[in-house]
């Protein structure tokens, strides 16, 4: 398994503002879009700079990739744990997800749905190994739900299918047109579960 260089405290930040703008650009160009010069000049750097950060434009994508899931993963661990009913908890976790996608400056997400294929085999290995912690996650609130009779099933096809509705959500949400986060999530429960 390849490992993304880890940064120094004093590059920590020119490095999390390659990983934020690099999201941006891949989420706007996608990852094949997006040359090294691009990002360097977003954020006022040389274009060889970005490599003092990272080894490859993989490893930036590793990278934005790795950001989104790290910075959604402690919420939703959060919510499924907590004490609340199986309905409100499926709530608070759909609101979450879709927080996760669609709020502005939240990239990350969306760049590993499209471009997660463009990763070499060994830094897929980490980003898979998050994303199916997450997904394990949603799996516990889905059987939680099933158990107290307000979803049909709990298999792993009706969970992809769910979170498939959801994350389509970011080729058709505009900020501030229609529905807010709140209404959309409370939409998708209703239509969801029983």
């Amino acid at each position: 398994m390849t490992t993304i260089s880890p940064p120094s405290v004093i590059d920590g930040n020119r490095r999390a503002d390659l990983i934020r703008v690099s999201a941006r650009l891949f989420r706007d160009r996608g990852y094949d879009g997006t040359t090294i010069r691009d990002i360097a000049d977003a954020v006022g750097m040389r274009s060889g700079s970005p490599f003092y950060h990272f080894k490859s434009k993989q490893e930036i994508l590793a990278a934005v990739m790795e950001e989104g899931l790290l910075s959604c993963l402690p919420a939703v661990e959060r919510i499924v744990g907590g004490e609340l009913p199986p309905r409100q908890k499926f709530q608070a976790l759909v609101r979450a997800h879709l927080e996760t996608v669609l709020a502005e400056g939240h990239d990350f997400i969306p760049v590993l749905l499209y471009d997660w294929r463009a990763l070499s085999p060994g830094l897929r290995e980490g980003i898979v190994a998050l994303r199916d912690r997450y997904d394990r996650v949603w799996q516990v609130a889905i059987t939680e739900l099933k158990q107290a009779g307000l979803i049909k099933s709990d298999s792993k096809v009706a969970r992809l299918l769910l979170m498939g509705a959801i994350n389509f959500s970011v080729q058709w949400y505009q900020p501030g047109k229609g529905c807010t986060l709140d209404e959309l999530a409370e939409e998708a429960v209703g239509m969801f579960l029983l």
